[in-house]
């Protein structure tokens, strides 16, 4: 595995200090490469939302490191001097509620985080009404938010994510919200963007729905990753052997 894509190496977080902290993470190790989505699943309080927290710059890890793209981000401290613009131009964010703004049209939403960013406002629309159209949603690049389906406004925020072509999309349970069909259908556009845009992707989910698309999966334990294979790895090898059912 290259460089690229998204590297944990001996990743701690510990909250409080003396008898009373707690440690959160506890070396945790993990990578995924370019054009990748990988599963992370847990129990709650395992430490997921620390893990993304800190891969997204929000919370500052105590020790280890962490690379995104071809950049050390952190290494026992932030090598980041603007992590706003970090979160802005390295990092999308998928959530399990979209969070489109209710008074920008859907192109206007997706194309505010490029323009936020300097790019000029035509070249950001035309880049949104790209991935408008890459997602099946051009035809609603005018409406309202208020007049989407929950499968067509996850859509629409996935568009949001990929626009400014970051290197790692970190989504948390996407497809709580929605049904079997459109959970699986935004899984399936997250595999296809991932390898068009060679973006890492992390999927955060207790959605069993979901978990057998994935071909890894890193499980978190008491603060700690174990990988382990997915169960469309499992499907594949014996669909090769003709076993599948």
């Amino acid at each position: 595995m290259s460089g690229k894509g998204i590297r944990i190496e001996g990743l701690r977080k510990r909250y409080g200090q003396g008898e009373t902290a707690v440690d959160a993470l506890k070396g945790v190790e993990m990578q995924v490469a370019p054009g990748e989505v990988v599963g992370l699943i847990g129990p709650s309080g395992s430490g997921k939302s620390t893990l993304l927290k800190c891969l997204g710059a929000v919370i500052e890890p105590t020790a280890g490191i962490m690379t995104l793209g071809e950049e050390v981000i952190y290494a026992d401290g932030w090598r980041i001097s603007d992590l706003r613009a970090l979160r802005r131009d390295k990092i999308g964010f998928v959530f399990q509620a979209p969070y489109l703004i209710p008074f920008l049209d859907v192109t206007d939403n997706v194309a505010l985080v490029p323009m936020l960013a300097g790019l000029p406002n035509g070249e950001a629309r035309r880049r949104a009404l790209e991935l408008l159209e890459a997602l099946d949603v051009a035809h609603r690049a005018r409406a309202m938010p208020s007049q989407l389906s929950g499968g067509e406004q996850q859509r629409v925020s996935i568009a949001r994510a990929l626009v400014n072509r970051p290197p790692v999309i970190l989504a948390d349970e996407p497809t709580a919200p929605l049904d079997s069909e459109r959970a699986l259908a935004v899984i399936r556009i997250l595999d296809q963007m991932a390898l068009q845009y060679e973006t890492a992707i992390i999927v955060v989910t207790h959605d069993e729905k979901i978990i057998p698309t994935f071909k890894r999966i890193y499980a978190i334990r008491d603060g700690q990753t174990h990988e382990e294979a997915g169960q469309a790895v499992l499907f594949t090898s014996l669909r090769g052997s003709g076993r599948a059912p």
